[in-house]
């Protein structure tokens, strides 16, 4: 079977698994196209995202483009004479990049198109408690997650998965539809569908720093939801402000629903100071399993009362 020359595009983590997936299987993988190096950690040094070091590794030419319609970026793919482009978490592709390559340019999206079109699928899919999720190649065009579908994969969320946990299992599944669907397209067995039209469409946008703050007025099951769903980055948050002043900011990592009642105001804590923590919600109780302080570690919420418990328990009793 025909060989494609590939340039693959992507960054972070989710698109690692993809790119070792096709290195391992002998792809020609001709160049890799990432972001450029960003400073992080105390010294601010630049830093390679997970795409490029995977690249370095494997000797493979890495382009960084600050913009994407330059004209020597958009020579310098000339210059490897594609086949086909994958593309995976990385940013909105011009009509100039991704309509070069003759076997076109493909999209690898963390969810069953077209259901959570945008930025965080993963996120949103827990957040609104769905039970199913999965993950889609299609055909990119000129609509953010918009295109004709190619292949996709379904896979049924757990019970206590959080987005971490699901993260990587979308991760691995989709990296072998990535090679299916490369198998499909040079064999001409794949007949790219445009996608349905759905009446109730759900949205995956970015998430910003105040979407994370939890609001306890909500059902302990959604309110778990929402934990869960922001666990364990950005992280879900609420803040506390103790009698000398001082915010109190927790990230709320790990937490279990309990269907108890209460008729007290949602949000009000209570602990016995050693081994447990818990928020009233509209209808029962959100129990705390794993928390973050600001600027520490996690840890599980013995280990926190057993160093906190005294602001803890001055807080609550405001």
């Amino acid at each position: 079977m025909f060989s494609p020359r590939i340039i693959f595009f992507g960054t972070p983590d989710f698109a690692v698994a993809s790119l070792k997936r096709l290195i391992a299987e002998n792809y020609a993988v001709v160049a890799v196209v990432t972001a450029p190096d960003r400073p992080a950690g105390r010294g601010l040094k630049l830093k390679p995202s997970p795409v490029k070091s995977v690249a370095l590794e494997y000797n493979i030419p890495v382009l960084q483009p600050v913009k994407l319609r330059d004209p020597f970026f958009l020579n310098q793919l000339d210059d490897f004479h594609a086949d086909l482009q994958i593309v995976i978490a990385f940013r909105m592709l011009p009509h100039e990049v991704w309509s070069k390559p003759p076997l076109g340019t493909f999209n690898l999206h963390a969810s069953l198109l077209p259901q959570y079109r945008g930025a965080a699928p993963v996120q949103w899919a827990l957040i609104n408690g769905e039970k199913e999720t999965g993950v889609t190649t299609f055909l990119l065009d000129e609509k953010i997650d918009e295109g004709r579908i190619l292949l996709h994969e379904k896979l049924i969320i757990g019970e206590e998965e959080t987005a971490g946990l699901l993260h990587d299992r979308l991760m691995d599944a989709g990296a072998g539809l990535v090679i299916r669907t490369i198998e499909g397209l040079v064999s001409g067995t794949l007949h790219p569908t445009a996608q349905p039209t759905i009446p109730k469409l759900r949205q995956a946008p970015k998430i910003n720093k105040e979407d994370c703050r939890i609001r306890w007025d909500q059902p302990a099951q959604a309110l778990y939801n929402f934990i869960r769903g922001l666990s364990p980055y950005p992280g879900a948050f609420a803040e506390w402000c103790r009698p000398n002043g001082e915010i109190l900011h927790l990230k709320i990592l790990k937490a279990t629903p309990l269907h108890e009642p209460f008729a007290g105001r949602p949000g009000q804590g209570f602990t016995d100071g050693h081994s447990w923590l818990k928020f009233g919600t509209t209808d029962g109780f959100i129990s705390i399993l794993e928390l973050q302080l600001s600027g520490r570690k996690a840890m599980t919420v013995a280990d926190f009362l057993r160093g906190y418990g005294k602001v803890i328990s001055e807080i609550l009793d405001c």
